[in-house]
């Protein structure tokens, strides 16, 4: 090309090659860009991966700590862990090596942000010079072939081989890589934040494979036929209780259980419950009352590998009397403030013959004849007596027992489901106050909160208050506590104290203190 003579054409041709330039320059920038966008989604895409993934960890573990599925489950647990193992230890190993490129490349500014993030030395120098490319493509071939191994079905193996995220597709040779040398074809003259890029997108590939082992471990569990080990003879009479020249049937037969594998028995009618289940077999256990034929039913269901088999089972009983029965139908004791459930019965009485007498006690008829209900307010033992009309006229007793009187067992201080430990903030600061609940108490018996204080400890200050509530179970009947709990952050500790709550008994209970750590 001929150079212009004159200055004025010379000066247009420099502006039009440096216009150039600076377009060249504005392209490269927007590239340059993009990859970072492109990283940014990767590793947040990374990040729900691993959420999910810690979800199906948590499933194999918590299936793994029942008892009776640990024996089934325990083998894939094991894998799932070996994997989890391998793949956290492959995704730090490319993160360290993101580390090494950025730092060769000029690290980063006060932002975090790459000083150099269009270098092509540092990705060419470490991954291609040094031989840092090849070491990756190594890891990962070993990490699939690992990752393949515990896939026990042959078919699943086969479609995973070709499907798995984690593979090696090598470069084709060209007038530049020749040889279709993967990490020159990767990683030759990249760009810091490209060659960040793509380690990130490796990752993404370990984790998503990780997620379709994990899958598949799971349904090869669930999928896992339970065994029967042990055997049984079993006779059911039809009655287990008969009178001479009458006819005596029973059912005979052989019964195979799996020891490891515990039932879940459900008693719907004639009461009773089951006392334990123990290698493979429930016992079952009632005190009888009442008199007469009494019919138990319910179902038995049983997890035979991930699916429940659930069969109904029911049975009979004669109960006599010889004399007259007091059945405390829910504990051996009475106690204050509820209605406490008795049964009575006679031996050669009609039960609209028949009635409870407690004295210092309220004793209140039930709707079926035998059935009474009694309720004390003083801690004093007392006497229950069987009454009965005598065919003459006049009453007589028939029969007593003695009962003691306990008090209520105190119930324990909650804010929302917590009795203590860890709560998140926006769930602390949705709950409206504190409870008490009863544990463990066969009656239905509700108690009151009227009063309790609470205290704040901040993250990183002194304590606040305590604030008083008074006659309330509120945290808004204070309106300073309000307005401290509103300002409750994760790391905050709260204290709440001198809990005072009422039961039907009427006396007023002083409740264990609660600690809540917010998240």
């Amino acid at each position: 090309m001929s150079i212009p003579k004159e200055p004025r054409q010379i000066m247009i041709n420099l502006m039009y090659l440096v216009l150039t330039a600076l377009l060249a320059l504005n392209v490269s920038n927007e590239i340059l860009h993009a990859f970072k966008v492109i990283n940014q989604s990767v590793t947040s895409s990374n990040l729900a991966i691993v959420d999910k993934n810690a979800k199906i960890y948590e499933t194999f573990n918590e299936i793994e700590s029942q008892e009776a599925q640990r024996d089934r489950i325990k083998p894939f647990n094991d894998k799932a862990k070996e994997i989890k193992k391998e793949s956290d230890a492959a995704v730090k190993y490319l993160e360290d090596w993101k580390e090494k490129v950025v730092a060769r490349a000029g690290g980063r500014d006060e932002k975090g942000e790459f000083n150099k993030e269009d270098d092509i030395d540092a990705s060419t120098f470490l991954l291609v010079e040094q031989k840092g490319g090849a070491e990756i493509k190594s890891r990962l071939v070993a990490l699939r072939s690992k990752m393949l191994g515990v896939v026990t079905d042959p078919a699943v193996k086969s479609s995973m081989e070709k499907n798995l995220p984690i593979k090696i597709v090598e470069p084709e040779k060209s007038e530049n890589n020749p040889q279709a040398d993967w990490s020159y074809g990767y990683f030759h003259n990249m760009p810091t934040v490209a060659a960040v890029t793509l380690l990130a997108k490796f990752q993404n590939d370990i984790r998503n494979s990780e997620a379709q082992v994990l899958n598949q471990l799971l349904t090869e569990a669930g999928n896992q036929q339970m065994k029967f080990d042990e055997m049984a003879a079993i006779a059911v009479p039809k009655n287990s209780y008969v009178l001479a020249g009458q006819k005596v049937e029973a059912n005979i037969m052989l019964a195979a259980y799996n020891k490891a594998v515990q039932p879940q028995v459900v008693s719907s009618g004639g009461g009773g419950r089951v006392t334990k289940v123990e290698n493979g077999v429930a016992i079952w256990e009632t005190t009888a009352s009442g008199t007469g034929v009494q019919k138990v039913q319910g179902t038995v269901s049983i997890d035979l590998g991930g699916r429940k088999e659930t069969r109904n089972y029911s049975f009979e009983y004669m109960v006599g009397s010889t004399g007259a029965s007091i059945q405390l139908d829910k504990m051996n004791v009475f106690y204050i403030g509820v209605d406490n459930p008795v049964t009575i019965s006679a031996a050669g009485y009609s039960l609209q013959d028949v009635f409870l007498s407690v004295e210092g006690a309220d004793v209140k008829q039930g709707s079926v004849p035998g059935h009474y209900d009694v309720v004390v307010d003083k801690q004093v033992d007392v006497e229950a007596k069987v009454i009965a009309k005598k065919t003459g006229g006049g009453q007589e007793p028939v029969g007593s027992m003695k009962v003691r009187v306990k008090r209520i067992p105190d119930p324990m201080p909650y804010v929302g489901t917590k009795n203590g430990g860890f709560m998140s903030s926006a769930e602390f600061k949705v709950q409206t106050g504190v409870t008490a609940k009863l544990l463990n108490f066969d009656f239905d018996t509700k108690f009151s909160v009227v009063g309790f204080e609470m205290s704040i400890l901040p993250k990183r200050a002194e304590l606040i208050g305590p604030f008083k509530v008074e006659k309330s179970s509120r945290f808004d009947a204070n309106s300073q506590l309000a307005e401290a709990r509103s300002r409750c952050k994760p790391g905050d500790k709260v204290f709440i104290d001198n809990v005072l709550a009422v039961g039907p008994d009427k006396q007023t209970r002083k409740l264990p203190s609660l600690i809540l750590t917010l998240q």
